[in-house]
């Protein structure tokens, strides 16, 4: 038999236990970001170097976590401009992440890409957007079962955690580098 005092103290932790952890100690929660969402982060003419390229809204894609930020791409119309193939995406960074091996802390990126000899994969390579800095390259691998073609998808981790450019995708992980 279990004395009263006990019981209460059971209770009382039991009480506790169903309560919510305050926001700080609960894991950022990631979801899909609306168009709307997504017109009011993205420009509508990203700076890359010393350009203002203009972007095609309608391809915007994104995630956006409990605290409100950010990870949002957009394809660029390069034509016209120095881009000349080198770059064909413009991403805005809010949290840290690692794309492939690549780290991104907050800011604004570019990313173009190529086939990588095999069929079944594309060479990635992202630069900073501000001054056309090469940061690396990632591989993104053919996504096994996909039939929508996207220009550009960021899926949230917990669906996926990839970036899927046409029916390729490179995984992703978020926080620090």
């Amino acid at each position: 038999m279990i004395h009263p005092s006990r019981k209460g103290a059971i209770a009382c932790g039991v009480l506790l236990a169903l309560l919510p952890l305050p926001a700080s100690a609960q894991k950022d929660q990631w979801r899909q970001a609306t168009q709307t969402e997504l017109a009011s982060v993205l420009p509508s003419r990203a700076l890359v170097v010393d350009e203002h390229i203009e972007t095609e809204m309608r391809t915007a894609s994104g995630i956006v976590d409990s605290r409100g930020r950010f990870i949002a791409g957009v394809v660029l119309i390069t034509a016209g401009y120095s881009a000349d193939g080198k770059y064909s995406h413009y991403m805005m960074v809010q949290a840290p992440m690692r794309v492939g091996g690549i780290a991104l802390e907050p800011g604004n990126y570019v990313f173009g890409w190529t086939r990588a000899g095999a069929e079944d994969a594309l060479n990635v390579r992202f630069y900073v957007a501000a001054t056309g800095n090469f940061l690396g390259a990632a591989t993104a691998r053919w996504i096994q079962g996909t039939t929508r073609v996207e220009s550009l998808h960021i899926w949230p981790p917990t669906d996926r955690a990839l970036i899927q450019i046409g029916r390729f995708g490179v995984p992703y992980q978020l926080g620090k580098p």
